[in-house]
């Protein structure tokens, strides 16, 4: 007759590890150790989603959405975490296909993968805390030694010009600012912008303003009192193409941070009625600053 296992042994069974694949009991850590597992397997998740979209050429969902999802424990790790590993992430993939290193199993875990050995090749260092961190660890050397045949390769000298060489040629755009009507006049907002900067008003849209790329807005005073917000061009279409007229009951199912929500009001010149939704409480904190900097009265 078998033995019956302890309690004991029931927990040290496998278990989720946290990413959707089945690793063993999560280890005993502390301090940066323990921050640091769970960020990796939280970016994970994250990076999985942001893949899955990349590879249908549809976004399924901003980085800092998912990020603030209640589930994400540590939000300014795991969003340093994601957006370093995509940034090198070319260089990831390529190290690790030269190096065939990965069997069937760690491949179906390749989100984690990723994660680990941005940390192992550029970040920080790792402990041999889970399973895949055991794993790549063990492949430490033959990582370190690819990534130098990589540099020799391409007959670049660090890691910073083999990433220049993965990246498009920098675009620059126009900032665009939105000038809230619900407190001054676009005339208004572009005589006292002309003042320090070259500015024009958009041919598309009458309250949006154009400045040159990289302008920094962000401590001038018409935007601290709400006069003006920073909105893209894009985001700045919503509202129009809505076309709401005073007196409308509208509803934003998904309001948050709420620049699209007050340019709403200031359509509606103050009359009729915006129902803002939002489920994630830090966004709501956000949305509600929003609503009292641009001095809407009409959103519930």
């Amino acid at each position: 007759m078998g033995r019956v296992p302890t309690k004991q042994q029931k927990n040290n069974r496998s278990k989720d590890g946290g990413d959707g694949t089945q690793e063993k009991q999560k280890p005993s850590l502390k301090g940066a150790e323990r921050s640091a597992y769970f960020a990796r397997r939280e970016a994970a998740k994250v990076l999985r989603v942001v893949l899955q979209g990349d590879a249908n050429r549809r976004a399924l969902a901003s980085i800092k959405s998912l990020i603030y999802k209640p589930s994400v424990r540590n939000k300014k790790a795991t969003f340093a975490l994601i957006c370093q590993t995509l940034k090198h992430l070319p260089i990831i993939k390529d190290v690790l296909e030269a190096s065939s290193i990965l069997n069937t199993k760690w491949k179906r875990q390749q989100e984690l993968v990723y994660i680990i050995v941005y940390d192992i090749l550029f970040g920080q260092a790792v402990a041999v805390a889970g399973d895949a961190e055991k794993y790549l660890m063990r492949h430490k050397n033959a990582l370190q030694s690819t990534l130098k045949q990589l540099l020799l390769r391409r007959n670049v000298k660090n890691v910073e010009q083999l990433i220049a060489l993965n990246q498009l040629p920098d675009v620059s755009l126009p900032r665009y600012v939105r000038v809230n009507t619900l407190k001054l006049d676009v005339d208004s907002a572009l005589l006292e912008l002309k003042e320090k900067y070259s500015v024009e008003k958009d041919d598309l849209l009458p309250d949006l303003l154009i400045l040159p790329p990289g302008t920094d807005l962000h401590d001038h005073p018409l935007v601290n009192n709400g006069s003006i917000f920073m909105q893209g061009k894009a985001s700045s279409m919503v509202a129009p193409a809505l076309n709401p007229e005073p007196g409308w009951e509208v509803i934003d199912a998904c309001a948050a941070p709420g620049n699209k929500t007050v340019h709403l009001a200031a359509l509606m010149k103050r009359k009729g009625r915006i129902i803002a939704c939002e489920l994630n409480k830090q966004r709501i904190k956000r949305l509600k600053e929003t609503i009292k900097l641009s001095g809407a009265s009409s959103i519930l």
